[in-house]
C-alpha cells in the first residue's frame, strides 16, 4: 500500500485516500509515471494564442478549481507561470475517462492533452482531449475563497502558501529578479563573482554575534560566517580587483520584522575605489531594480510614498543628528563634553565611559534615523565603530570614509573606503579584542592572518554590502523579512 497510516483521518482525507487505493488495486496508481512531458505553460498559451489557436498542446499542473457537473466541465490548471482553464466533454473523453475526470479532487496534480480555443465567454482554454493524474492531494487544499491567510501557517507550511496565494508567488519571482539584475549589472562593470567560506575560524567581517559549531574529524570549534568581508578582500590583495559575493551569512541575535537568523547579503567591492564609488553603484543597482521590478521610481511602501529617484541625498551623521536634535558634536570636541550634551537631551543609558563617537551614533539611532524616509546616504561615520574603514582627511582621526543607505527610516546597505593600513588595522583589533574580552559579544575577533595579507599591500578599495532581503521587502512592499524568505527560522511548535 502506498500509503499506509494507523491514524485517524479527517473525512475527506479518508475520502481522497480510498480514491487512491482503488486506482492502486486497478494497477492504475499514479507513483509509477515516472516522467511527463510538457509542452507549453499556461501563461505561454494565453500571451500567444493567436499563434497557438487550434494547435494541440501538453500542459500540467495542480487542479485548483472545478465547475460543472453534468456532460461539460471546467477546470482551472495551475502551474509555475499561472492559471488556465481546461474545458471537458463527455463525448470527447468517453464515459469511463470523463467519469475519471470528474473523480478528481482539488490539488490533484494532471497532465492534460489538446486543443487550445477561446470560449464564448472569451477565456482561453484547452479542450481535454486527454488526460493523466501525476499525483493525488491526499489532503484537501485551504478553502478556496479565503485562501492561507494564517501568517504562522504560511511560514511554516511555504509549499502551502505558495500554492493558493498567486501573490506570494509574484513576490517570490521577482526576488529571483532582483538578484538577477544585480548581477547583470556587476557582470557588466568587470566584477567577478566568487564564493568564501561560510566556516570560519574567526567571526570577522562585522560587529555581531556569531554561532559556533564544531567540526568533529579536527575537533575544531568554528564559527558560521557572519560576513565574506575579510576573505573578499583578501582577494584584492591578490589582484582579483572587482569582486562581489550573494550569498548566507548567520548572525545569532534577536529576531524581528527586520532580522532573520540567516539572510542574503550582496557583498563588493572595488580595488582603487573608494566609498564615494560604493554611493554611486548604490544608488544604480536600486534605482535600476525599482525600474524593472516597479515600472518606475515612485514607489509604496508600507502606504509611505517614496522616490528611489537617483541621485539620492547625501548627508553626514553629525548633520543629521543636528539637524534633528540642535546637537553639534562638531563643537561637542570631547567624550565628557558629548556625553553630558546627549544626556541632557534625554538620551538614556548613556554610560560613563561611552566615547564620543559611540554617543554620537546613539543620538543618531534614536533621534534621526527614522526620519530618514526618502533614500539617503548618511556619510562619515565615527571610528568607535568602523574597525575596518579608512580615516577621512581633516577629521583629526574622529571620523571615517563610511556610510550607510537608508529609506523608510530602515538601512538597507554599508559601505566604506577599506583600511588598507595593517598598522592601523592591528591596532584596532586590539581595542575590538578589549572591548570583546570587557563583555562585547559582538566586537570583532583579531584576524592576524587578515593583517599579514594587507603586509603584502592592498590598494585603496572600496567596499560594500546590501541586505538582499531588505531590498526585496521594498520593492515588493512586503512588511516583514519572513514574507520574502521562503522558509524563516520559525520556533518548533512543540
Amino acid at each position: 500500500m502506498t500509503f499506509d497510516t494507523q491514524e485517524v483521518l479527517p473525512e475527506q482525507m479518508q475520502f481522497r485516500l480510498d480514491k487512491l487505493r482503488t486506482l492502486e488495486e486497478e494497477g492504475k496508481s499514479p507513483y509509477l509515471l515516472t516522467s511527463c512531458r510538457v509542452t507549453h505553460h499556461a501563461e505561454d498559451i494565453v500571451q500567444d494564442f493567436d499563434k497557438l489557436e487550434e494547435t494541440e498542446v501538453r500542459v500540467a499542473g495542480r487542479l485548483m478549481g472545478k465547475r460543472g457537473m453534468g456532460k461539460v466541465s471546467f477546470a482551472d490548471l495551475l502551474d509555475r507561470t499561472g492559471t488556465i482553464q481546461i474545458f471537458s466533454r463527455k463525448d470527447n473523453l468517453g464515459e469511463e475517462s470523463y467519469g475519471a475526470w470528474q473523480e478528481l479532487d482539488l490539488g490533484d496534480l494532471v497532465a492534460v492533452s489538446g486543443q487550445v480555443f477561446r470560449t464564448k465567454t472569451g477565456e482561453v482554454s484547452i479542450r481535454n482531449a486527454e488526460w493523466t493524474l501525476l499525483a493525488k492531494s491526499l489532503r484537501p487544499l485551504p478553502e478556496k475563497f479565503h485562501g492561507l491567510r494564517d501568517t504562522d501557517v504560511r511560514y511554516r507550511k511555504r509549499y502551502l502558501d505558495l500554492m493558493v496565494n498567486p501573490e506570494v508567488r509574484d513576490t517570490f519571482i521577482k526576488r529571483s529578479r532582483i538578484i538577477q539584475l544585480i548581477r547583470r549589472e556587476l557582470d557588466g562593470r568587470g566584477y567577478l563573482e566568487v564564493e568564501t567560506p561560510l566556516l570560519n575560524t574567526i567571526a570577522g567581517g562585522a560587529a555581531a554575534r556569531p554561532f559556533v559549531t564544531h567540526h568533529n574529524a579536527l575537533d575544531l570549534d568554528l564559527f558560521l560566517r557572519i560576513s565574506p568581508e575579510l576573505y573578499l578582500k583578501r582577494l584584492i590583495v591578490g589582484g582579483l580587483e572587482r569582486v562581489y559575493e550573494i550569498g548566507r551569512n548567520f548572525r545569532n541575535e534577536g529576531m524581528s520584522t527586520r532580522h532573520n537568523p540567516e539572510f542574503t547579503m550582496l557583498e563588493l567591492y572595488e580595488a582603487f575605489g573608494d566609498y564615494h564609488t560604493m554611493m554611486d553603484i548604490t544608488e544604480s543597482l536600486i534605482s535600476k531594480a525599482a525600474e524593472e521590478i516597479c515600472g518606475g521610481y515612485e514607489i509604496d511602501y508600507q502606504g509611505t510614498p517614496i522616490s528611489l529617484a537617483p541621485p539620492f541625498r547625501r548627508i553626514s551623521m553629525i548633520d543629521a543628528v543636528r539637524e534633528h536634535t540642535g546637537l553639534d558634536f562638531a563643537v561637542l570636541t570631547s567624550d565628557e563634553e558629548a556625553r553630558e550634551a546627549a544626556s541632557a537631551y534625554g538620551l538614556e543609558d548613556v554610560g560613563p565611559a561611552m566615547p564620543w563617537g559611540e554617543v554620537l551614533n546613539a543620538c543618531f539611532e534614536e533621534y534621526a534615523e527614522d526620519k530618514l524616509i526618502q533614500p539617503t546616504f548618511l556619510i562619515d561615520y565615527p571610528i568607535e565603530i568602523s574597525p575596518l574603514t579608512k580615516i577621512k582627511e581633516g577629521t583629526k582621526g574622529r571620523l571615517t570614509e563610511r556610510f550607510e543607505i537608508f529609506i523608510g527610516g530602515r538601512e538597507y546597505g554599508n559601505a566604506y573606503s577599506e583600511l588598507n593600513d595593517p598598522f592601523d588595522q592591528r591596532r584596532r583589533f586590539a581595542d575590538q579584542q578589549r572591548r570583546h574580552e570587557a563583555g562585547d559579544q559582538e566586537a570583532q575577533l583579531p584576524d592576524e592572518d587578515f593583517v599579514e595579507s594587507l603586509e603584502y599591500g592592498m590598494p585603496p578599495t572600496g567596499g560594500l554590502g546590501i541586505g538582499i532581503d531588505r531590498l526585496v521587502m521594498l520593492l515588493t512592499n512586503q512588511p516583514s523579512i519572513r514574507d520574502v524568505l521562503l522558509f524563516p527560522t520559525m520556533k518548533p511548535l512543540d
